[in-house]
């Protein structure tokens, strides 16, 4: 509760009751814990909506709690420390498992997966990086894109030494020289950019676009999406708003994405970080969701995430998303 909902509702109280007609604003508002990464393709339509006042507007408190991976959210919403998540592709490792709901799609993750390499260790193409080592966080959206991006180059992946590590492990692995290669997502392709001198990007996913395309947006704990339904409507609706706005207004959404939420990072790289992304109105979702794209798209990237576990028996893309309550929501 916030200080000017204290302070009516104490008002109220003394006075023996709360009017019926009372503002919504003072009354109280739903609860949602939201576990999300600090990437702009994450939390764009997030931090917007909050500034807003969008989710606000639905009569939702969003719980914000920040994670470092997708696979860390999705420990804690299975835990039960969370209610619902934003993440990358990492939304359809663990609902195919039978852990988490999909029913909301953020954008396409178009080129923030990259792939980085050290010349200065001799490798400047896909052959040079056989029998060596790229650090990445692996189950993650990095390592989808780095999956793909080997196998288009003719380079089996088993030809490579993957290093698993939290990204930002990964990369102070890469700048240090410890490894010759990084699989990364960005806006961590600043720092190798700025610290390495003559790294190279050898590719990044928008070459593998949409044939092999990688999409973020939001689960529910499977215990909370079935009896929540009404809450999760509420807050699709404050997402359209942010979102739509956006689209319309991406010079300016993102200035004040940068002066109130990435202060630590220049305005162009959060443009760069934005363009490295797709993003589509909600009404143009619409058809994406109806059609059969989504579901498609959620697909591909769980048969890498079961074939790469070695789970043969899992939940499809058309059991753990549904979209009907996103078609439902959006007029």
């Amino acid at each position: 509760m916030d200080r000017r909902q204290f302070l009516t509702t104490t008002a109220g109280l003394a006075l023996g009751t709360v009017p019926a007609s009372a503002p919504a604003i003072a009354q109280a508002k739903t609860k949602v814990r939201v576990g999300y990464l600090h990437t702009v393709a994450v939390d764009g339509q997030i931090w917007t909506g909050m500034d807003r006042g969008s989710f606000e507007k639905q009569g939702l408190d969003l719980e914000l709690r920040q994670f470092n991976t997708g696979l860390e959210i999705f420990q804690a919403l299975i835990g039960g420390s969370l209610d619902v998540l934003a993440t990358g592709a990492v939304l359809s490792n663990f609902p195919a498992r039978g852990q988490g709901k999909v029913f909301l799609i953020n954008d396409i993750e178009v080129a923030t997966a990259q792939l980085w390499v050290r010349g200065d260790q001799g490798i400047k193409s896909f052959e040079d990086l056989k029998g060596k080592r790229i650090a990445t966080a692996t189950g993650t959206t990095a390592h989808v894109f780095l999956d793909t991006a080997l196998r288009a180059n003719k380079v089996d992946p088993k030809e490579v030494e993957l290093v698993n590590q939290t990204m930002p492990a990964a990369v102070t692995a890469f700048i240090s020289g410890a490894v010759p290669a990084v699989a990364l997502w960005v806006p961590f392709n600043v720092t190798v950019r700025d610290k390495v001198l003559g790294a190279i990007k050898l590719a990044d996913a928008s070459a593998y676009y949409p044939k092999a395309a990688i999409i973020g947006g939001w689960a529910a704990a499977n215990d909370y999406y079935e009896p929540n339904k009404e809450t999760l409507a509420k807050l699709i609706r404050g997402w359209a708003d942010a979102n739509d706005y956006i689209v319309a207004n991406s010079a300016e959404a993102m200035e004040k994405l940068q002066k109130s939420h990435y202060t630590q990072t220049p305005l162009s790289d959060i443009n760069e970080s934005f363009k490295a992304q797709k993003m589509f109105t909600s009404k143009d979702w619409k058809r994406m969701y109806s059609d059969g794209t989504v579901t498609n798209w959620l697909q591909q990237s769980t048969d890498f995430f079961m074939a790469n576990a070695g789970i043969k028996d899992f939940t499809p893309a058309n059991k753990y998303f549904d979209p009907s309550l996103y078609l439902k929501t959006i007029a």
